[in-house]
């Protein structure tokens, strides 16, 4: 049974670096689960600037924005496996829903929360899970920004209790919330 840690922080917290240097500190192989799509110039050159940093460390990229539970099953042969990040993959699960003319509810993101979190518990080594807290902000002024935020609050709640340990980083220093054997 493999472990999990959750590192949760705000934008450019520092939380993807130093979850890329914890991963980074134990024994590959590694895969890298990305679930960003590159929709426009800016995200490409972060996209682009993100790989740079994981080539001297020799991952394997896995482009997966939707299916989690799956690309994690698919990495067995990795001892470590990074999802970057939990925030991205609600987004696009969101857009996939309306995409198709259905409705999101915290319901289903717990459902497929509880998946991704089958699939950790299946995998041999470690899982390190990125997402942003996005819960300190103000209440935004329209309906599908709060949704998001409440969907991506759920998804961080479901995720962190069954995580054997969750870091908070802030302003690049990690802050232990949960402590476990990782």
């Amino acid at each position: 049974m493999g472990t999990v840690c959750l590192v949760v922080g705000g934008r450019r917290s520092g939380k993807s670096e130093y979850a890329r240097a914890l991963a980074e500190k134990a024994p590959g192989p590694r895969a890298f689960v990305a679930t960003c799509p590159a929709l426009d110039k800016e995200m490409a050159e972060r996209i682009r600037k993100h790989r740079e940093q994981r080539k001297r460390a020799e991952w394997d990229t896995i482009e997966e924005p939707i299916r989690l539970s799956s690309a994690i099953s698919n990495a067995s042969n990795h001892n470590v496996v990074l999802v970057d990040c939990l925030t991205l993959w609600i987004n696009n699960l969101m857009y996939e829903y309306s995409g198709n003319h259905l409705s999101i509810s915290e319901e289903i993101v717990a459902e497929k929360c509880d998946e991704l979190i089958r699939a950790c518990s299946s995998h041999h080594g470690k899982i390190i899970l990125v997402t942003n807290e996005t819960g300190l902000g103000i209440v935004p002024d329209n309906e599908q920004a709060r949704l998001f935020l409440d969907l991506v609050g759920r998804c961080n709640q479901i995720v962190s209790e069954a995580a054997d340990e969750v870091i908070l980083v802030i302003c690049g220093q990690p802050l232990i919330i949960k402590k476990g054997e990782i």
